[in-house]
């Protein structure tokens, strides 16, 4: 594997231009300074309640997403390269789910071959024909992008994967910021760093502007499956930092295909929901019926045009991983425009060619299920044993359809500070794109880290950590 792409250093060992700043003060930092600053920032995390829980795990405890306070820093001119790519993507995923539960035009072309979408578990035929506010599906985005070196590029950011169903992560984005600022004020003075707290405005008023026509002032609301769910805290957090309510099924109940929430002053009407419930929890009448989460009648209520869901039942099929091949051909035919970020190459194991290139080099490769997140059924291939390797070659050849496959990255690596000091970890980015009337993001996104020397793999689930992002205001 190639040596990976360094965020803050050039190969020739010189400073990138937009971190001299930041390494001039860093140089003249101890490292017990920021061991303590460190310290510090683990204690107020822990105080307030910002933390998340691992399914499966036989404890299941509450535990800190680590944080590293080492930024990650992105110059203007590269900011704005990737902002034009991102609404050029969601604009284009939002187009392609419109289409799919209507008139299926890129299915009739043949551009896209339509039992990968109709026969696709995510597909939700129940949507068919339902129209929403603006055509918006996806009105909060959450697009992986990883930056490496492949072929003849370097240092090129590329689209790892989309996620359009409940994208999680954004309150991390903001407590990394108001935590640097709280440590490190004197940062902030050197240069100038894009804002993001302006974000829970952002996401207020993008929910508010495609609410149910003839709605002048929407009551918005955040559901939630309760406080067992790993994301809890978010769910709080982003209700709180809009001012809307936070609810779960039982506050909420239909009547006469409108949906209502209990209050002490009695019944008030509810018109934009954002849900953070999977599709087949949020409402017993039309999907799971032993599902004790969602709001009986809430799927009619959304059918008749009276409340509107952020996200929209039925975007899952828009990132699943095996439709993710196809978003590349999707901005050309809904946008008539080149993509301007690339997808990652990857390998189809439903086509016999690709399967039989995969196999044969599995121990280079990473594979994935098509339906999997968070890390999980995942083959690396070249940190994996062979044994791993011979198990996941045995459920490849079981079921091909239900895997992709792709190079191995040297996803590209930043300063963080670890038990030995600084040293590179390898990152990735998630930045926020929110659709209603217009397509907005507040600058940056989330950073996400591989801890562990020499991993790839980023997810808090699978022991990576977060970082601040920095998008700089001037031109360095």
């Amino acid at each position: 594997m190639k040596t990976a792409y360094d965020e803050m250093y050039a190969t020739n060992g010189s400073v990138r231009d937009h971190y001299q700043s930041y390494a001039h003060w860093l140089k003249a930092m101890p490292d017990a300074a920021i061991a303590g600053k460190r310290e510090e920032a683990d204690i107020a995390f822990h105080r307030a309640g910002i933390t998340f829980a691992v399914y499966g795990e036989e404890n299941s405890q509450e535990r800190l997403i680590p944080f590293d306070i080492v930024p990650r820093v992105i110059p203007k001119q590269e900011w704005t390269h990737l902002e034009n790519g991102l609404r050029q993507r969601v604009r284009a995923l939002n187009a392609f789910l419109h289409d799919i539960y209507h008139e299926q035009e890129i299915l009739k072309t043949g551009r896209i071959p339509a039992q990968q979408v109709l026969g696709n578990s995510q597909f939700r035929r129940e949507m068919v024909g339902v129209d929403v506010p603006e055509n918006i599906y996806a009105h909060i985005a959450g697009v992986d992008l990883v930056r490496a070196d492949y072929g003849d590029s370097r240092g090129e950011y590329y689209v790892l994967e989309d996620n359009l169903r409940t994208p999680s992560g954004v309150s991390y984005m903001l407590e990394n910021r108001k935590m640097m600022m709280r440590l490190f004020p004197d940062l902030f003075s050197r240069q100038k760093i894009a804002p993001i707290e302006h974000y829970p405005d952002l996401l207020l008023n993008n929910l508010r502007s495609v609410a149910p026509p003839g709605i002048n002032n929407p009551m918005v609301v955040v559901l939630t499956p309760g406080q067992y769910n790993s994301a809890y805290f978010e769910h709080a957090f982003l209700a709180q930092q809009m001012g809307v309510e936070l609810v779960d099924g039982n506050d909420l109940f239909v009547k006469n295909e409108t949906v209502y929430m209990r209050t002490t002053e009695g019944p008030r009407r509810v018109d934009v929901i954002y849900r953070r419930i999977d599709d087949d929890f949020i409402d017993p009448l039309t999907f799971n019926k032993n599902s004790m989460l969602g709001v009986p009648g809430l799927f009619s209520a959304y059918r008749a045009g009276t409340v509107t869901l952020a996200n929209a039942v039925g975007t899952g099929i828009a990132d699943d991983k095996a439709i993710y091949v196809h978003v590349p051909e999707m901005i050309r035919f809904y946008c008539g425009e080149e993509p301007i970020l690339s997808n990652v190459p990857t390998w189809e194991l439903s086509k016999p060619d690709d399967l039989k290139y995969v196999l044969s080099h599995l121990h280079e490769l990473v594979v994935k299920e098509v339906h999997g997140s968070g890390g999980y059924g995942m083959l690396v291939g070249p940190t994996s044993t062979k044994e791993e390797i011979r198990m996941f070659r045995d459920k490849i050849i079981a079921s091909p359809g239900n895997y992709i496959a792709q190079p191995t990255l040297a996803l590209s690596t930043c300063p963080t500070f670890v038990e030995s000091g600084v040293a590179p970890r390898h990152i990735d980015l998630r930045p926020y794109v929110l659709s209603g009337k217009e397509i907005t993001m507040a600058p940056g996104g989330l950073t996400r880290v591989a801890l562990k020397e020499g991993s790839l793999v980023v997810n808090s689930s699978q022991g990576g950590g977060t970082k601040d992002t920095w998008v700089l205001e001037g031109d360095n």
